[in-house]
């Protein structure tokens, strides 16, 4: 399975336009696409920061849709109100675990991480999978994690989502600490950590432990 994700940077005020052209339009071309198997889309109300992502089954899927997305990722970044440009990658899915779906007022953290080895996109995955997962999800209000690799440039994205805004800040302390001594055992680099509300979300991507 692979990943697109779009970072926007839209303005605050332009939110719910950018989200209501996702819903009524963008989606449903998205998913006619041969391949496609899921959008969705988190956002910061605040500061106008919004990730889209695109769910493919494979990664010839993912290429061949590129030209038929451009125009339709244009019209969201004129909706969103940016005017500072987009940030486009694509990502291998490593790991998913999901307990249950997330309902309306979700919300998720973000942590990238990079490194100057390669070898730690392997050690990540193993890392996230036997002792990252098997922590966090028993914490309350728990719905999903997955975990995304580009293996070229050493990069990882590991997203976890949880039933509420209260839920997510709760889970802030535990987290740190996790964290800390993951990123000190893979001598990774934590080039950012956010935190976003889940806006949309219709991605298919099965269980992948």
């Amino acid at each position: 399975m692979y990943i697109r994700s779009t970072e926007i940077q839209g303005e605050p005020a332009e939110i719910d336009a950018g989200l209501s052209l996702v819903r009524e339009e963008i989606f449903p071309a998205v998913s006619a696409m041969d391949g496609c198997v899921g959008m969705s889309m988190l956002v910061d109300r605040q500061s106008g920061r919004c990730i889209t992502t695109t769910a493919w089954s494979s990664e010839d899927a993912m290429q061949e849709s590129a030209a038929a997305v451009r125009p339709l990722r244009d019209r969201a970044e004129r909706a969103l109100g940016s005017t500072s440009g987009r940030y486009v990658h694509e990502w291998e899915v490593a790991v998913v675990h999901r307990d249950h779906a997330t309902p309306e007022g979700a919300c998720a953290r973000l942590t990238w991480l990079s490194g100057g080895d390669l070898h730690m996109v392997d050690n990540a995955i193993d890392m996230f999978r036997m002792v990252i997962v098997p922590q966090i999800q028993e914490f309350d209000g728990f719905c999903s994690a997955s975990l995304m690799v580009d293996r070229e440039t050493g990069r990882v994205v590991g997203t976890v989502a949880y039933d509420s805004r209260e839920a997510l800040e709760a889970s802030r302390e535990a987290t740190t600490g996790i964290r800390e001594r993951v990123i000190a055992e893979l001598g990774a680099t934590v080039d950012n950590v956010e935190e976003m509300e889940i806006a949309f979300a219709h991605l298919h991507v099965p269980e992948m432990a």
